[in-house]
């Protein structure tokens, strides 16, 4: 698997907790995206971790091309879409 697959074009608004660890899907193909199942086993892709540094909602990339994963960078036009109401 040469890319990941895109779930979504646009982003995935979730609340997260400040202190705790999440780990965003990078391949795409998990089932609970944003965040990984361990549905990349063999793909070479690995997930991305982070801590969450405040509690927020955060908008994490669904297309997988965000400039600044795990965030959504907008690379895909996904603000634009979710500003309109798509």
């Amino acid at each position: 698997m040469d890319r990941p697959y895109s779930p979504r074009i646009g982003p995935y608004p979730v609340m997260v907790e400040e202190g705790r660890a999440y780990r965003w899907c990078s391949c795409g193909l998990s089932a609970d995206q944003p965040w990984c199942d361990d549905s990349h086993e063999g793909t070479g892709f690995e997930p991305i971790e982070f801590v969450a540094p405040i509690s927020a909602e955060f908008y994490m990339c669904g297309c997988k091309g965000s400039d600044n994963k795990p965030y959504c960078f907008g690379n895909c036009t996904g603000h634009a879409a979710r500003a309109e109401g798509s």
